[in-house]
């Protein structure tokens, strides 16, 4: 009995350990996009900063209380947008210290001018806003809150020298922070957050039909990092071995090999020859491994890549007759493993100079897609990236989707916005490109798919390499 019990338990504790990774691997995902990042680091990092300042002005009598409305509403702007036009250390601080400097100017001007009427000064205020909006332009120092902190100075009575003060000091502050956020985490972000860039490491290729081009594009992609290694997979037909073979008491006879035997040897042999040519070509350790069976299946294929412990399984491209992905490379898909089928153009190129990575966002496969298009493309290439949209409302949006999903990566970039179909405006562009990446379209909902029918089965004449990227589902 109390066995059983203490049974029991530990089955609920792994459970609730699978549901706690699961959260966290959920709660990744969720960070991973830019626009949810910014707003947790809104929820966090502005309420600690104007807590630090409030202490600040507990303890000391340089800082005014009323430094707080501008000061909040600067460090939202900061955090909330990063790469925005107000968002650099010098002009926030630049600019609320200016603002605050004009509007004690004004205050001084209107007092002298008997304009200050006993209460807060109309004409004071007037001008406090003139000489900030023309300061902060001359020195280009334009700035929201300048505004704000300029008007503050109409009703701080006989602390202007404090208010000043403080507002040099908690924006100063505040700057620093998130200097040190901005250039330590948020534009880091892909190192930390994003799943490819620190795996993908271990790539297991399924050969087939000796397609060579397949096997060369995996160890571009593995040899980018210094932990890669690739793994080349030959499954040898049994079946077809056996009703090839003769009779058995005919082969101890003759003394011959088994068929079976020999086609493993046969393939092992080439696939060696082919290892020792990409570890020179693209300095990548490599491994061969022989299964036998019953014919390629991508039942076998995830059990050794899960032996062997790949993150990455780059496969032939494959389709059935009636069109889509055939049924090898949707049971691949329908894996936790990150999955990419490679189509060649028949080139059998060795290298890709230029990559096209097209994308509906920047969200985790649109990730993925980049960090391998920087692997593969030469170093000191620009990097296109591109997405479409149906009407010219949606630029804005699309513009900034695809600064956010640069942003986050090292390398050289170009963006582009199409008002077209993503088939038309690829057929078009394709030629200028060695390789196209697009999604599996695997993120989209079933009614999605059958109203939209994936790229990829658009893509069948397009003049250059295709990698359609799958990232596996983690459970």
């Amino acid at each position: 009995m109390l066995e059983g019990a203490r049974a029991w338990l530990r089955g609920v504790a792994r459970r609730l350990r699978r549901l706690e990774r699961r959260e966290l691997d959920s709660f990744r995902r969720w960070l991973e996009h830019t626009g949810n990042l910014l707003h947790l680091s809104v929820l966090v990092f502005v309420p600690l900063l104007i807590a630090a300042v409030t202490w600040l002005a507990n303890a000391s009598a340089a800082i005014s209380f009323l430094v707080f409305p501008p000061l909040a509403s600067g460090t939202y702007t900061l955090f909330s947008d990063p790469e925005g036009k107000y968002s650099t250390p010098w002009k926030f601080v630049g600019g609320m210290t200016a603002g605050a400097c004009c509007g004690w100017l004004a205050l001084a001007l209107s007092a002298a001018a008997g304009l200050d009427g006993g209460g807060v000064s109309a004409a004071g205020a007037a001008v406090g806003v003139f000489f900030t909006g023309g300061c902060t332009w001359a020195l280009d120092l334009e700035e929201p809150t300048a505004f704000s902190t300029a008007l503050l100075v109409l009703v701080t009575g006989n602390a202007q020298v404090a208010y000043v003060l403080g507002i040099v000091v908690s924006s100063a502050f505040v700057a620093a922070a998130f200097v040190v956020w901005r250039d330590r985490f948020y534009e880091q972000r892909a190192r930390y957050l994003y799943g490819t860039m620190g795996g993908d490491d271990h790539v297991l290729v399924p050969m087939d039909d000796g397609d060579e081009t397949v096997a060369r594009f995996a160890a571009s992609i593995a040899g980018a990092h210094d932990a890669g290694k690739v793994v080349l997979l030959d499954i040898v037909d049994e079946t077809d071995a056996e009703q090839r073979r003769p009779d058995a008491h005919e082969d101890e006879r003759r003394g011959e090999t088994d068929p079976a035997e020999q086609a493993a040897t046969d393939a092992a042999r080439h696939l060696e020859s082919l290892a020792a040519d990409l570890e020179t070509a693209y300095d990548v350790p490599c491994e061969v491994v022989i299964a036998g069976d019953h014919g390629r299946s991508a039942g076998l294929v995830l059990r050794t890549a899960r032996e062997l412990r790949c993150d990455l399984i780059v496969t032939p491209y494959a389709e059935r007759e009636s069109g889509g992905l055939s049924t090898f490379i949707n049971g691949l898909f329908d894996s936790e493993i990150d999955v990419i089928a490679f189509r060649s153009n028949g080139t059998r190129r060795r290298r890709w100079r230029n990559s096209l990575v097209a994308v509906r966002g920047a969200g985790d496969t649109a990730r993925a897609m980049l960090d391998f298009a920087i692997r593969v493309t030469d170093t000191g290439r620009t990097v296109s990236v591109c997405t479409c949209i149906d009407s010219e409302s949606r630029r804005r949006t699309a513009e900034s989707t695809l600064a956010d999903l640069v942003d986050a990566f090292p390398g050289r970039f170009e963006t582009h916005v199409a008002t077209a179909s993503v088939e038309s405006y690829l057929s078009r562009t394709a030629p200028r490109y060695d390789v196209c990446f697009v999604g599996s379209s695997t993120d989209r909902s079933a009614a999605s798919r059958f109203v939209s029918p994936p790229t990829f089965r658009k893509l069948s004449d397009l003049e250059a390499d295709v990698a359609i990227v799958h990232r596996g589902r983690h459970r």
